[in-house]
């Protein structure tokens, strides 16, 4: 039995298209290799948006050609934004690649692999537009208690910094009733936590017309029994909108936390990125969020040193992260990407005076969330119970997940207490607080779940692979008008 690895880079949809690409080669027959063992399939799921993206992969690749120099019948396919990119450059450079695939034809993987074992020769397909809706595809998911879930693929957005749209195409939208028939098909699996995943989520519903699509399948998972915590990433500040504050707010299992990226806090720099918002519109949505949910934790995306950017630019960006007071930010230098626009603008930043500013911002932002997390200190929260959260967990005796906000708590069991398991809900204490995560020193209490039952099967039964779904769930399906009141479009 051929056995196979997955190695992803990048975002969140580059994740969870990983977990089709395995459902993909379980459902053709393959298994999963062995941590350590060399594998007959390696695939790479590459991302294309990370900078050094194509000089990490291209080193991979160079370091497993003698591997498979010495191991007959092994192969190396290579798809995601970087495969969609490149196309054929990369059989030319990487000669002992078998094949490559593109965004929107994953599900071709297994019939390449075999028509190049059989062909004796690389195979390479690209598609310029998708085909068939990725969710379609068997999965085999990671979790058995968290789960993502697409609503929509590709972006209809210009960022001038960005090569998503080109790879990744225009905004395609799910219907609203295959998405709920998913979460409940999860739901039944022992799932308590789904993420609704796309490009630029709050535009869902773009594709067939109903500009409140996406508040309305927020309150539609609410009605789901036994779905417990509801995420979405990652919205727009341009098409973010009261109705989708209002569902956020009025629906007890769609939690209070949010990812808005920001990029910058300078409407000069916002208009050469052609980001469609400027800082007080941001800023509007930030109070706005906070009026209704005061206890909503907020992150951001934040990119230093883009083409033509200032100082006052960069005072500009400090000034938004000081009012805003994110929980935390992801922060980037910028690097030129090429395809995008951005690549050729004038007045590129010299790359030390944006690694200074890079600097002072996570600095900044350092002293913000930290001063953020203390004033947790003190409160009890419930913590989904994770596994791989926490690396030093072995060394500190110490559990890990996610409270009801996405802040990390890393807690304590005491002795004569049986731990919780993945998946299960753990009450505790906070008891010290760093800018990146939280410890919690004061046990509370356990709350056994579906979710830590489906765990504990799957370590009972280590054959049996997870969360494989093959195709789209039908368990429970719904018309969407159904399922939201009224929105004829399901």
């Amino acid at each position: 039995m051929r056995t196979y690895e997955v190695r992803t880079y990048g975002c969140q949809m580059n994740v969870h298209d990983s977990e089709r690409l395995r459902g993909l080669l379980e459902d053709a027959g393959y298994v999963r290799a062995p941590e350590g063992d060399e594998a007959d399939v390696v695939v790479f799921n590459t991302c294309a948006v990370r900078e050094n993206a194509d000089n990490k992969l291209y080193g991979n690749l160079g370091h497993l050609a003698p591997v498979k120099a010495r191991k007959p019948g092994m192969q190396i396919a290579v798809g995601g934004c970087l495969a969609q990119k490149d196309k054929a450059t990369i059989t030319r450079k990487a000669p002992w690649v078998d094949v490559v695939f593109g965004t929107h034809n994953i599900g071709s993987l297994p019939a390449l692999l075999e028509r190049s074992r059989v062909e004796q020769e690389s195979q390479v397909e690209i598609l310029e537009a998708l085909e068939v809706f990725p969710s379609t595809l068997p999965t085999r998911r990671e979790s058995p208690y968290s789960a993502w879930v697409s609503v929509s693929v590709g972006c209809n957005n210009t960022c001038t910094f960005c090569i998503v749209p080109a790879l990744r195409g225009r905004e395609k939208d799910r219907r609203p009733g295959e998405i709920l028939a998913e979460v409940e098909a999860l739901v039944a699996e022992g799932v308590l936590e789904v993420t609704l995943l796309g490009q630029n989520v709050n535009s869902y519903g773009v594709e067939f017309g109903d500009r409140y699509a996406f508040s309305k399948l927020l309150r539609a998972c609410g009605t789901i029994d036994g779905l417990e915590r509801v995420r979405f990433t990652s919205p727009h500040p341009r098409d973010f909108t009261a109705d989708v504050i209002e569902a956020m707010a009025e629906t007890p299992n769609v939690m209070h936390s949010l990812h808005m990226p920001l990029q910058s806090g300078s409407d000069a720099v916002l208009k050469a990125m052609r980001r469609s918002y400027r800082r007080d519109r941001y800023l509007r949505i930030i109070e706005d969020v906070r009026a209704a949910m005061p206890d909503a934790a907020i992150t951001t995306d934040i990119i230093v040193g883009f083409p033509g950017e200032t100082e006052e630019d960069f005072q500009g960006t400090l000034d938004v992260v000081r009012h805003a007071r994110f929980a935390g930010a992801f922060t980037f230098q910028y690097s030129k990407r090429p395809g995008t626009p951005a690549e050729s603008m004038d007045n590129q930043v010299p790359r030390e005076v944006v690694q200074e500013r890079y600097e002072r911002l996570v600095a900044l932002q350092d002293d913000l969330a930290w001063d953020e997390n203390k004033k947790l200190v003190g409160r009890s929260v419930e913590v989904l119970v994770a596994e791989g959260e926490g690396r030093k967990d072995a060394s500190t005796h110490r559990l890990s997940g996610r409270g009801a906000d996405n802040r990390l708590v890393h807690f304590a069991v005491p002795d004569g207490v049986e731990a919780p398991r993945p998946g299960d809900m753990a009450t505790v204490e906070i008891t010290y607080a760093a800018p990146h995560h939280l410890v919690a020193d004061v046990f509370g209490a356990v709350r056994r779940t579906r979710a830590g039952d489906a765990w504990q099967r799957l370590q009972d039964e280590p054959a049996q692979a997870p969360g494989v779904m093959l195709g789209m769930p039908t368990v429970g399906a719904k018309p969407f008008e159904a399922a939201v009141g009224g929105c004829q479009v399901g």
